[in-house]
């Protein structure tokens, strides 16, 4: 281990220097010889020598008890500002900064940094939810969740959604590409040349995708989707669908059709729920490796990359996997529910 140290090139500096001055200690050197030929004193040595020759390879990168500045900071005092931090906001703000709470609190800046991070507090930081109130909220989750882990035989599921006025956006200036030391470059402003609508029915089972643009997102668009879908999906297959709660979707129009097409079995996600429907993870994805950082002169290019981008997943789709059951969701959202009855954030007290 020693001789491996030695020659490391990730391992701290005074590790590798320790591991050396063994090593040499090892040819029968004496402490002041091996100080000068590493740069340390000899009192450091005697000290590693010692330890080595007590402990070994045991305690090896150990600091030992004792060492090191002392805490200052009482108990009382760390929980003091963690119930600030999790339950009161500084007056005419919206959450705590380092500074403010080191105010508010009496210590340090830095005491303060430092007891959120160990205890993983983030009030810069802030997480998006909302909890369904869709009086059929149970029934509507477990029919999905059904569908994902115990689908009918002879059937496809299809996630399907619409993403909206995705715009061909130009930047204003040439970008610069990426190089040692440098990121690539994009102007922070753009030209909007239109927009497109896609589309996209997610294979569950494959995480294969049809895709489609179209001009615009009403329900003689979706009709369009829907025959699309019905000419690519093999005739021995039902087709179940699952759909949000978009008007689009529940056109009389649509209606008529699914009546017609009895292989279609519509399936719709509660309200405010669109984590439900695995196509939402898949549009995510595609905004993030296409569209955020594509650069589109007019509305044809921008299609041409989302069928590009559609090409090359279907030639290698990865389905994403489900694991939740509709019990641990249930429970999970009757938590949020009760955590929001009860919970309240109030304004800090002035000193």
């Amino acid at each position: 281990m020693l001789e491996k140290v030695a020659r490391s090139r990730t391992a701290a500096h005074r590790e590798v220097v320790r591991a050396r001055v063994l090593l040499d200690a090892a040819e029968g050197l004496g402490n002041k010889t091996l100080a000068a030929r590493h740069d340390v004193s000899p009192v450091t040595v005697r000290a590693w020598r010692s330890a080595f020759e007590a402990d070994g390879l045991i305690a090896w990168g150990k600091v030992r008890p004792g060492r090191g500045r002392k805490a200052t900071i009482s108990p009382e005092k760390v929980a003091e500002i963690v119930e600030l931090t999790t339950k009161t906001r500084p007056p005419g703000a919206t959450h705590w900064s380092t500074r403010t709470m080191a105010e508010q609190a009496g210590v340090s800046k830095d005491t303060v940094r430092r007891i959120w991070n160990e205890l993983g507090l983030q009030p810069h930081r802030i997480d998006t939810f909302k909890v369904s109130n869709d009086p059929r909220f149970t029934e509507k989750l477990i029919d999905v969740v059904g569908l994902y882990l115990n689908p009918p035989e002879k059937t496809i599921v299809l996630c399907m959604d619409e993403k909206s006025q995705i715009q061909a956006l130009d930047r204003t200036q040439a970008s610069l590409p990426m190089k040692p030391g440098r990121a690539g470059t994009m102007t922070h402003d753009y030209k909007r040349n239109g927009t497109t609508t896609l589309f996209a029915a997610l294979d569950v089972l494959t995480g294969k995708v049809i895709g489609q643009c179209l001009p615009r997102h009403r329900h003689e668009e979706f009709l369009k989707f829907l025959k699309t879908i019905d000419r690519e999906v093999p005739r021995n297959l039902q087709v179940h669908l699952i759909l949000d709660n978009y008007a689009t979707h529940k056109h009389e129009n649509v209606q008529r059709w699914l009546k017609r097409h009895k292989r279609f079995h519509p399936h719709f996600t509660p309200t405010s729920s669109s984590w439900l429907n695995q196509v939402e993870r898949w549009f995510r994805d595609l905004t993030e490796k296409n569209l955020r950082r594509g650069i589109f002169g007019s509305v044809p290019e921008l299609i041409a990359s989302i069928e590009d981008y559609l090409a090359v997943n279907n030639d290698n789709p990865k389905p994403y996997t489900w694991t939740a059951t509709a019990e641990s969701i249930l429970a999970k959202v009757q938590r949020a529910r009760t955590t929001l009855d009860n919970g309240s954030i109030k304004t800090a007290p002035d000193h």
